[in-house]
């Protein structure tokens, strides 16, 4: 387990350092201010859809490492999957950081988010690593 701890530890400093995901999307579908007031992070989500699918995701804006590397994985995880799949994805991974989930059927199809599963035990990280999560759940809660 403390390799596989390592790992994890490895990307989440890899995505905060070098994401390739920060960035202005050209003529996005959606865009989505989210603000942790708690630590000052603030990202813009921006999603481009073709029809029910995320073609495309991108952000910007500032935070710890842990926020900035949450949002780069997500974009990750969530690329290419239809909402329908992305919004399951969401849940899945709010229900992984509260700790009301540790079924690992489940918890496989977050894919590499599944290396915030420890985040759950620093309670002061939790909305840093969410904040991305829930600013894209809204997002796609308010599409028809």
């Amino acid at each position: 387990m403390e390799d596989l701890t390592q790992i994890y530890n490895e990307l989440i400093m890899e995505h905060s350092m070098n994401s390739y995901h920060k960035r202005n999307l050209e003529a996005p579908d959606e865009c989505k201010l989210g603000h942790n007031p708690n630590c000052g992070d603030e990202i813009t989500l921006e999603i481009k859809l073709d029809g029910d699918t995320i073609e495309d995701m991108a952000f910007t804006g500032h935070g710890c490492a842990i926020s900035q590397a949450s949002t780069s994985i997500m974009i990750d995880t969530l690329k290419g999957k239809t909402i329908e799949q992305a919004k399951d994805i969401i849940k899945t991974f709010i229900k992984m950081i509260k700790r009301e989930t540790t079924n690992e059927e489940e918890l496989e199809k977050l894919e590499d988010a599944i290396a915030f599963r420890n985040v759950s035990n620093m309670p002061a990280r939790v909305k840093c690593a969410l904040l991305a999560w829930y600013t894209l759940e809204d997002m796609l809660n308010q599409k028809p």
